[in-house]
């Protein structure tokens, strides 16, 4: 594919994909029977059902590949990239990253000292079972985990809180997290962490 089919299918430049090929050890399997489906392709297929947010046998069929192997690639890829969080999901930590992402924030909007945008959105996941399902049922009605996220001005994450269901307001999830503890303790001092919609005590 020439490279805005490629992006328009897969929703990343073909220079992204290849730095997500870094999982391909994980994804690599131990043997060679039965046409075993490439890392490269596992990838691919993966991203393919991220860029859709389509049924998986849609991807299948995309694929040329069986459902049952596309349910089992999802989870595999999944996990990977999940692993490699540590490697590029994080707060700034020194002075000069901090500057840094208060600079662009103030170029953008003229709005000093803000080092991060706030916000929970709910990602549907099926019924949980087990016995209080209805927990993870939003306002909205459908299951779901509200996740939380921390973007700077370019739209990078830095930080993920992804573990309350979906009932659970917004503040909550702030309130008892990691990031609020560090702004407590002055670890961010003279910055801003911007919120929507978000009734939290304190201001930093």
């Amino acid at each position: 594919m020439d490279a805005s089919t490629f992006r328009r299918r897969f929703r990343l430049s073909k220079e992204t994909v290849h730095i997500l090929v870094q999982i391909e050890d994980q994804l690599e399997y131990r043997y060679d029977l039965n046409n075993c489906v490439s890392p490269i392709n596992q990838l691919l297929v993966t991203l393919r059902l991220y860029s859709t947010g389509g049924h998986l046998d849609l991807v299948a069929d995309f694929a040329g590949m069986h459902l049952s192997t596309v349910s089992r690639i999802i989870v595999r890829v999944s996990e990977a990239i999940a692993n490699l969080s540590q490697n590029y999901v994080s707060m700034p930590t020194n002075i000069n990253s901090i500057r840094a992402t208060q600079q662009n924030f103030y170029d953008v909007a003229n709005f000093p000292r803000v080092i991060g945008a706030v916000d929970g959105t709910h990602c549907r996941i099926i019924s949980p079972g087990g016995d209080d399902p209805e927990v993870f049922r939003n306002r909205k009605g459908y299951f779901s985990i509200n996740a939380q996220f921390v973007c700077d001005s370019r739209l990078k994450i830095l930080n993920v809180v992804a573990r309350w269901p979906g009932s659970t307001h917004d503040s909550p999830i702030f309130n008892n997290s990691r990031l609020k503890m560090d702004f407590e303790n002055n670890q961010y001092q003279n910055c801003l962490l911007l919120g929507m919609d978000m009734p939290i005590k304190h201001t930093y």
